[in-house]
């Protein structure tokens, strides 16, 4: 079983920025690919992007592609969504997914992942 615990939501002003991590409780956090979702009220879960488990591929989403940057630090078993030019659009509950996987892939759809955390709120004021 894993568990998965995000942090770093908030609320902050169009144009700032926030980092959200996720940390997970896994023995082979290295045998899974990672992925941040999003959903605002109302709407689906949307993909926001994905890290393969070594972290050399990456895939963003159109709306958040040159804003927001996904990395992952192995040993200490974290997931890090950087987003920078945040816009009120960008408000909602942010997921990170976990995905044990062969290969070194960075699925984007939501049914590949088996594991979800709890969500982290982000708010952008205008």
């Amino acid at each position: 079983q894993v568990q998965l615990v995000e942090s770093g939501g908030g609320l902050v002003e169009a144009g700032g920025s926030l980092r959200l991590s996720c940390v997970a409780s896994v023995r082979t956090f290295s045998s899974y690919a990672m992925g941040w979702f999003r959903q605002a009220p109302g709407k689906e879960r949307e993909f926001v992007a994905a890290i393969s488990k070594s972290g050399g591929n990456t895939y963003y989403a159109d709306s958040v592609k040159g804003r927001f940057f996904i990395s992952r630090d192995n040993a200490k078993k974290l997931v890090y969504l950087q987003m920078n030019s945040l816009k009120p659009e960008d408000t909602a509950v942010y997921y990170c997914a976990a995905d044990l996987i062969i290969g070194d892939l960075a699925p984007r759809s939501k049914r590949s992942y088996d594991y979800w955390g709890q969500g982290t709120q982000v708010t952008v004021s205008s």
